[in-house]
């Protein structure tokens, strides 16, 4: 398995987010923002100057962390999908079909009308993808529909498409109060999952924590993994200094500490790093 990291938890600078990565010997980066600027509103300037800079420090982009689906769901559809269509053309200049997107905020409660709008919502922005040759990737957030897991897995289920895949983020499912996410919900979720979020998060308080030392299942996810065969990414996105609406930070030194707690837990996993 591979390791992959959001820049701009280490730093607003991208160029500082590549030099502390390539300090950390790791290869490949999820890019949410550069310089202050949404991954969504890139430049042809923005694009350029990333592509130079990764190769420059030998790092390839992994995913865009797109915002795509954090909105309303009575928005006209018509909106996200320009923005898929404008962040799929970044991602292809950045050498990656990976574009990370979110199920959107229910008008009122989580109910069955908000979750079948959602599915229709979703359905149609794959179809995008496969038009465009892109690999979405739905993240399980607090607050849109797919938010604990069986939500997640009817939104999946009811699609079950190869242009979108599952983003397993066991902290964003522990926010969400899902107790044994793994052992509950691995089974179910396991056929549709396309990529790894490293986080975690203690049910008592919310708070997030470094891999390992919430109640995430960390461990027992990554062997799960290992088992099957899984040789995507694991993608750290640690949130361990500030946890935002649509980003969050952990600084150089935490995402040192991130990358340690990682690969520990990967060393008992029995995984081999690629």
């Amino acid at each position: 398995m591979r390791i992959s990291a959001f820049g701009d938890e280490i730093a607003v600078d991208f160029e500082e987010q590549l030099r502390i990565l390539k300090r950390l010997e790791i290869p490949l980066i999820d890019i949410r923002a550069a310089w202050g600027v949404n991954c969504s509103q890139f430049t042809s300037d923005h694009i350029e100057n990333i592509k130079a800079l990764c190769a420059q420090h030998g790092i390839t982009v992994s995913c865009m962390g797109s915002p795509i689906g954090k909105s309303p769901i009575a928005d006209p559809i018509d909106v996200e999908s320009e923005r898929l269509k404008t962040v799929g053309e970044t991602a292809h200049q950045l050498g990656t079909r990976n574009i990370r997107l979110f199920s959107f905020y229910p008008d009122g409660d989580i109910d069955e009308a908000a979750t079948q709008l959602s599915i229709e919502r979703l359905s149609a922005l794959t179809e995008i993808a496969a038009q465009n040759d892109l690999q979405l990737l739905l993240e399980n957030e607090k607050g849109v529909v797919g938010d604990i897991p069986q939500r997640c897995l009817q939104l999946m289920s009811a699609i079950d498409a190869p242009h979108l895949r599952f983003i397993w983020d066991p902290a964003n499912f522990v926010q969400c109060g899902a107790v044994e996410q793994v052992d509950r919900w691995w089974e179910e979720l396991q056929p549709y999952i396309g990529y790894i979020h490293i986080k975690d998060a203690r049910l008592a308080d919310n708070s997030v924590t470094l891999a390992g030392d919430g109640d995430g299942q960390l461990l027992e996810l990554l062997t799960r993994l290992q088992e099957t065969g899984y040789e995507g990414l694991l993608s750290l996105e640690p949130h361990l200094l500030d946890a935002r609406h649509s980003s969050g930070f952990s600084g150089a030194d935490g995402m040192e500490a991130a990358v340690r707690a990682l690969r520990k837990l990967m060393n008992e996993a029995g995984i081999e790093e690629g």
